[in-house]
Parts: C-alpha cells; sequence; structure tokens
C-alpha cells in the first residue's frame, strides 16, 4: 500500500468520524431537550424506593414528592429507617433503594469494596456543606484526654465507613496519627453514642441529632469538630439502573427536595419542630440541630468531582481503602445529568 493512499484514507475516515460525531450530536440534542421538558412523559417505574436515615428526613417527613409522582401513576415507597450511610447504600446495591441522601464517604468504600465492577451507585447532586459544628470527637469532661494527641492506643467508637472516619482519620494526620494507632470499636451511630455513654469506648465520633442530645444531657469535651475537613456535604445517590430508565423521576424528586430545602433555609424551626415530634427530642436540641445543619442542594460541578476525588485518595494514602479508585466511574454522562437536574438546583 503506497503512502499517498494512506494518507489519502486516513483523511477519510478523519471525516467519517467528525461527520458521524456531529451526526449524533445533532440527533441526541433534541432528545436531551425533550427530557428536560417533560416530567410528564411515561416512566417506565411505577413505584420509587426512597430511602431515609434513622436521624431524619425532612423530604419525607413534609410528605414533599407524594403528590408529583402520584399524578405520574408513581406509588412513593419509604425505605428505612437507615441507621447510616453504608447500610442505605448495602440496601441500594441490593436493589430495594432507588435514591438516598449519604456522605462523601460510603460511595468511596462501596466502590473500593467492588474492584472491577461498574459501581450501582451513582452521584446524582451534591447537599450544601455545613460549617462543621455538627459532629465531632468527643470525650466525657471528666476524661485525662485533653487533645486529638492524646487519643493515641484509646477506644474510639464510630461507624465504620461513614464520614464519622473521615473526620476521625483526618484530625488524626492532623498530630501524626493515624487509624492504626486507635482501637477502632465498629458500631453504627447510636450504639456507638451507647457504648461511649457506657464507658465501653474513650472517645466518640458522633453528629446530630445525636451529638447536640448528648451535649445537652452529659458533661463533654468537643477534641475536633468538623470545621474545614468534612466540606463535601454529602451527595444524593441513585441506582444506576433506576437513574438511566427513569430520568423524569429522578429529576421530579430533586426537584421537590430542593423545594423543601429552600423553605426549611429560610425557617429551620420548622425542621425543627419535626425533629420534636417525631424524634421526641427536646426543643431546644431540636433547635440546635436545625441551627446546624443545612439543606439545599447543589449541581455536580467538576471542582466537587475533584474534591471527592481528593477523599478517596486520601483513604488510598492512608491504607484505609485496599485500592485507588475512579470517582468518575460514579459520574452519569454529561447529557444524563442534563435530564435529572431541575433549573433550581444551581
Amino acid at each position: 500500500m503506497n503512502k499517498l493512499y494512506q494518507v489519502q484514507r486516513r483523511r477519510v475516515l478523519k471525516r467519517i468520524v467528525q461527520y458521524s460525531a456531529l451526526g449524533l450530536f445533532t440527533l441526541l440534542s433534541p432528545f436531551a431537550g425533550s427530557l428536560v421538558q417533560s416530567t410528564q412523559a411515561q416512566t417506565n417505574a411505577k413505584v420509587i424506593n426512597l430511602a431515609y436515615q434513622s436521624s431524619g428526613d425532612l423530604v419525607k417527613s413534609k410528605k414533599a414528592v407524594e403528590p408529583r409522582f402520584q399524578a405520574l401513576g408513581v406509588t412513593v415507597n419509604w425505605v428505612g429507617p437507615f441507621a447510616a450511610g453504608p447500610q442505605l447504600i448495602d440496601a441500594l446495591n441490593a436493589g430495594k433503594v432507588d435514591i438516598g441522601n449519604v456522605g462523601e464517604t460510603p460511595p468511596i468504600f462501596d466502590q473500593a469494596a467492588r474492584p472491577g465492577l461498574t459501581p450501582e451507585v451513582v452521584y446524582l447532586a451534591g447537599r450544601t456543606p455545613s460549617n462543621g459544628t455538627n459532629q465531632g470527637i468527643v470525650v466525657k469532661a471528666n476524661s485525662s484526654i485533653k487533645k486529638v494527641a492524646d487519643l493515641k492506643g484509646k477506644r474510639i467508637a464510630f461507624q465504620v465507613g461513614s464520614n464519622a472516619q473521615y473526620l476521625l482519620a483526618k484530625a488524626l494526620k492532623e498530630v501524626g496519627l493515624k487509624i492504626s494507632d486507635i482501637q477502632i470499636v465498629a458500631l453504627t451511630p447510636p450504639e456507638a453514642r451507647d457504648a461511649f455513654i457506657q464507658d465501653k469506648a474513650d472517645a466518640w465520633v458522633g453528629s446530630d441529632p445525636l451529638l447536640a442530645a448528648v451535649e445537652k444531657t452529659i458533661p463533654i469535651r468537643n477534641l475536633r469538630n468538623a470545621a474545614r475537613i468534612n466540606t463535601l456535604g454529602g451527595f444524593y445517590i441513585g441506582r444506576r439502573q433506576f437513574v438511566t430508565q427513569n430520568p423524569q423521576l429522578v429529576r421530579v424528586f430533586l426537584e421537590e427536595a430542593q423545594k423543601v430545602g429552600e423553605q426549611a433555609e429560610k425557617n429551620p424551626s420548622d425542621y425543627a419542630k419535626i425533629l420534636v415530634d417525631e424524634q421526641k427530642l427536646d426543643p431546644s436540641v431540636a433547635q440546635k440541630v436545625a441551627s446546624r445543619r443545612t439543606y439545599k442542594l447543589r449541581r455536580l460541578t467538576p471542582a466537587i468531582i475533584a474534591e471527592q476525588q481528593r477523599v478517596a485518595d486520601f483513604y488510598f494514602a492512608e491504607k484505609i481503602i485496599s485500592r485507588k479508585i475512579d470517582i468518575k466511574q460514579g459520574i452519569l454522562s454529561d447529557l444524563l445529568y442534563k435530564a435529572i437536574i431541575p433549573n433550581n438546583i444551581k
């Protein structure tokens, strides 16, 4: 084959690829627009399984999504309560949950535990981060442990695979320690709180509403809260198959969840009242929880995705997860995000 023929052949192939890509974009553009604009289209699912954690869920409490889904002929099934994010993700992988809300750590641990598999857990939207005062590493007020460095060799109770582990690992690293330098008491959040209260653990990594309740009932000292550590705020996640087959349902859910968040941000006492009614919290505790919480959602920008990758890389560098992972395996296509993210999420 002569060189002139090879050059001409490459030029022809290049033009075919260019025109094919242009044609595909032309075909997909109206399809994307139709998905974005129409949430009344026929849906594949007749039931949507929404997860909630024991810490409470404002969308569930407000019954915010039921009217919209009822109009689409879709039944809302709330699944839970789950003790924490890892348990919620287990249910999602089992096909029992379609959409849920977790911290930054559970999706990372799940992906790391499934080498060679495309993650079933996909990132839908971010949550606005808090200032970190709703979480902390605490000890009893009379404890001999005065600072984070004093935790070396001590028993610390927390939910493994949750954002509590990220706070602890980062705080230890700040003082030259590692997770391997402490004794892990691996329990669910309520069990970890109880172990701490009963002196079965020297310290506890807790978060609201459990933390706020303990702050009121027993004298404790907060060695380190999550300020400047837990900066992501967590994510709404979805089951890949459900999301790809039902983008319009995901869009409806996120749109209504954002409306609830906007209302709660304007009037956090509304959320506090729900905590009093549903979780039987003391009103002063409920007010504290409401004041330290954030409510609104945000789009997954490249910066947020990069920050989540840095969290995953930290876990790998500290040998907390056994392999390096690529967060983008849990990121959807731009086309699908256009279909599922409503205009009220910025």
